[in-house]
């Protein structure tokens, strides 16, 4: 079984939390302790797993009629049961990207629930994994017991079927809140930021969150990564918030032009990188990009 850090021995990432912003949120009150829910604007909810060193952010978008998850986490315990707790509408389930750690409840939904975007990628992520989850819970990715059902040693991501697919500028109807499907390619092939135009939002996914930015798998495209970026940042003047998928769910949406300049940077070789666990960090005030060597 995975143990999780005493306190005299809690990694970095454990001991610099809470992280400030949470503070200044609007926390709801539920019943599983893995979770901890913030409610950002009036039908969004943060759903945010501090206890493992991703800290994903999956959300809950409630419309008149129906309520949209976008993402579901770990998969280390049931955020099926919890968006059902915090909505009675019908609920469907859209994904950021098809990583193991923002798919890893999928599998509790039905095919018709699911939505996902048309790539090779997103059909072999569906077919699940069992390294990358196992990865997720090994010693110091924890802060905070698992959950007393939970089983390490059979944790995986699990198969899922996706009964809708979708395509860049597909909308999504929720009854008095529209949300529209951008294609964000780069972090992976299928990745999106999700787009709440009527309320200023953009849910922006991996593209972007106040931290080490993943860009070193096989799968990244940094051709692909900066061209969103340019996409994207020319939003930022018609939005109010980004709402990113790691660590803070709020972020300004001035921060797109800022990585977009740093990212063409980085790439000119402008900025000289340091090490991180045998990759290539490059730094900047509030966040950072992860490159391979």
């Amino acid at each position: 079984m995975a143990t999780f850090a005493s306190a005299a021995e809690k990694p970095k990432w454990c001991q610099d939390l809470p992280r400030p912003v949470y503070r200044r949120l609007e926390r709801v009150s539920v019943p599983d302790s893995w979770f901890e829910v913030y409610r950002i604007r009036p039908g969004v909810f943060a759903i945010y797993e501090p206890k493992q060193s991703e800290e994903v952010i999956s959300y809950l978008i409630v419309g008149q009629k129906r309520a949209l998850l976008f993402d579901t986490g770990m998969g280390i315990s049931n955020i099926k049961k919890l968006a059902e707790g915090l909505t009675s509408l019908p609920l469907s389930v859209l994904n950021s990207h098809t990583h193991n750690d923002h798919v890893g409840d999928n599998w509790r939904f039905s095919k018709q629930q699911i939505y996902g975007m048309d790539t090779v990628f997103t059909r072999a992520s569906a077919k699940g994994s069992f390294a990358d989850a196992q990865a997720e819970i090994t010693t110091g990715q924890l802060c905070g017991p698992l959950p007393a059902n939970f089983h390490a040693k059979s944790y995986s991501t699990r198969r899922f079927e996706i009964g809708h697919w979708l395509h860049d500028g597909d909308r999504i109807d929720l009854g008095g809140r529209v949300v529209q499907v951008i294609a964000a390619p780069g972090h992976t092939p299928d990745s999106i930021a999700l787009l709440d135009q009527q309320n200023g939002l953009l849910f922006t996914g991996d593209t972007y969150y106040p931290g080490p930015i993943f860009l070193y798998r096989p799968e990244t495209d940094l051709d692909a990564y900066e061209a969103t970026l340019a996409k994207l940042s020319g939003m930022a003047p018609r939005l109010t918030v980004l709402l990113p998928a790691h660590n803070v769910p709020v972020a300004d949406p001035a921060d797109l032009k800022r990585v977009l300049a740093a990212i063409r940077e980085v790439r000119a070789g402008k900025v000289k990188p340091s090490d991180h666990d045998g990759k290539k960090e490059y730094n900047f005030e509030g966040f950072s990009f992860l490159l391979k060597n």
